[in-house]
């Protein structure tokens, strides 16, 4: 066995041992394809108001303009699989729903730690037999298209809804990257097994797909409830539902989640301050409240006031009289748009109720 492969076999041992589930390898040119998906995507607005896509473009659709030295791109997968259905608590509307990979602890501080060892691990076995090489570690914290990597390293495939679909775990997988300057020998991209499945187009309550493999980012629940700052418009507020914060409609359809299991990790078990879901509760925190509640949680960076706004949406979606006096509280919140989302919530709450 040559040097390279003792190296990738080294690879997949320890990153196993770190608790992640799948790696693969690809190069850094594979993706050259995604600077002309980045573009239409840009040009046709979807991106709404996350201009941060735009001012990265560059970086973001090719490696090299990230790190001129990098050769290989090693992409990790850990599974989060849920223990329940997520589309069952969207019966529930005295309750807010919060997407899958929120419930757990922030992804971000669990992966990247461990991304950093395994990567000081690959350094040390590569120097072991003679070889100099540089990484750096991503996890979502860069302007790094992680999804065709890991489709190109034989991960998974995008399906229609965009996201990365494995056949051993669906489409709960957290991704994280490895950029180095060493030259590894790469895998197979994978096959799209999509079909003429349409499942997570039909799903989506506020028609974000505007063709297969498409997405309008403005129509997305998971964009507007966290990435949008100003009012929910309109025309979304009723499919919204009691979302607060993102959407799994589209990720808890697809067939190959058949396949999925549940976590095995559990640093990413759900942090019991974040347990209580229940509107009533949910509508009674202050700023100080909403972080003790959330901490550790990825819900926390949206900010209470954002928060509040998606629970006084979701209370008027609600049907629950019960809720009307929490909800004028609001009325007079220091926040226009807090304020506004309870004007909306509390004249639908009364006349569903009437």
């Amino acid at each position: 066995m040559n040097t390279e492969n003792k190296l990738v076999n080294g690879l997949r041992k320890d990153a196993s041992a770190l608790g992640f589930d799948a790696l693969g390898i690809t190069s850094a040119d594979s993706i050259d394809y995604a600077e002309s998906a980045l573009q239409e995507f840009l040009v046709a607005q979807y991106h709404g108001t996350m201009d941060w896509m735009a001012q990265t473009k560059a970086r973001r659709s090719n490696p090299r303009s990230l790190w001129p030295e990098v050769r290989s791109i090693i992409v990790v997968a850990m599974n989060y699989g849920p223990e329940f259905d997520p589309m069952l608590a969207l019966q529930q509307p005295a309750k807010g729903t919060i997407s899958v990979y929120a419930r757990h602890r922030d992804y971000h501080d669990v992966i990247k730690g461990r991304l950093k060892t395994l990567a000081s691990k690959f350094v040390s076995q590569a120097q072991r037999t003679g070889q100099s090489g540089d990484v750096k570690v991503f996890v979502d914290t860069a302007p790094v298209m992680e999804k065709p990597l890991a489709h190109q390293a034989g991960l998974g495939w995008q399906g229609k809804h965009t996201n990365l679909v494995s056949r051993n775990f669906g489409s709960w997988l957290f991704l994280g990257s490895i950029f180095t300057t060493f030259e590894l020998p790469t895998d197979t991209a994978h096959a799209d097994h999509c079909g003429q499945c349409s499942n997570c187009l039909d799903i989506c309550p506020t028609d974000a797909f505007p063709a297969p493999y498409k997405l309008d980012a403005r129509r997305c629940i998971s964009y507007l409830t966290i990435e949008h700052a100003g009012p929910i418009p309109m025309e979304f507020r009723k499919a919204m539902g009691n979302r607060i914060y993102g959407c799994d409609d589209c990720l808890a359809v697809c067939p190959w989640n058949k396949f999925a299991s549940q976590s095995r990790e559990a640093k990413l078990a759900r942090p019991p301050a974040a347990a209580d879901d229940r509107l009533y509760s949910l509508l009674q925190l202050d700023d100080p409240g909403f972080r003790q509640r959330f901490s550790g949680s990825p819900v926390k960076r949206i900010g209470r006031d954002r928060f509040m706004r998606n629970c006084l949406i979701a209370a008027g979606n609600s049907g629950d009289e019960s809720l009307l006096a929490l909800i004028d509280n609001h009325l007079s919140d220091p926040n226009p748009v807090v304020q506004e989302a309870a004007q909306w919530a509390s004249i639908e709450l009364k006349e569903a109720t009437q």
